[in-house]
């Protein structure tokens, strides 16, 4: 399981270093392999470890060709897809079209989001936490519909 923000560097060949406390897990479940796709609804970028992604193919099959928006989603969640394997530094490579559609320059933040992780630039990730943080202040979550039952 992934959690956590760690803030990272992307050398001078856009690479990411996987923090160590995931290397374990990531070589483990799936050797170092792992799939990054673009975010369609965030300027961010989603890295699977490949037991992972297999998961989200097997909906995305589900998804009819023939309607627009599936179709759309298919398309692009499918089209940026690159697999990424951890080198011996565990390190992985982000390629030119990913980076520019997350617009990561060398500040970057890995964000664990339990079975994936979030790849965000610093600055847009720290515009987007404190927006959702104005959001929850501003909205009673208690009595919001999905997480009436939901405490911390």
């Amino acid at each position: 399981m992934f959690r956590g923000a760690s803030a990272i560097n992307l050398d001078t060949k856009s690479r990411l270093a996987i923090p160590k406390r995931y290397r374990t897990e990531i070589i483990d479940k799936c050797q170092g392999l792992c799939i990054c796709t673009v975010d369609f609804r965030q300027p961010c970028l989603l890295l699977y470890p490949l037991n992972e992604w297999e998961i989200i193919e097997q909906k995305l099959l589900t998804l009819s060709n023939l309607d627009p928006v599936q179709r759309s989603l298919q398309r692009i969640t499918l089209g940026y897809a690159t697999e990424c394997e951890l080198d011996t530094a565990g390190r992985i490579l982000l390629s030119a079209p990913l980076r520019q559609h997350a617009k990561l320059e060398k500040n970057i933040m890995l964000i664990g989001q339990l079975n994936k992780f979030e790849i965000w630039s610093e600055a847009l990730w720290n515009a987007q936490i404190q927006a959702d943080i104005d959001l929850a202040t501003s909205t009673n979550l208690t009595n919001y519909e999905g997480l009436s039952n939901f405490s911390l």
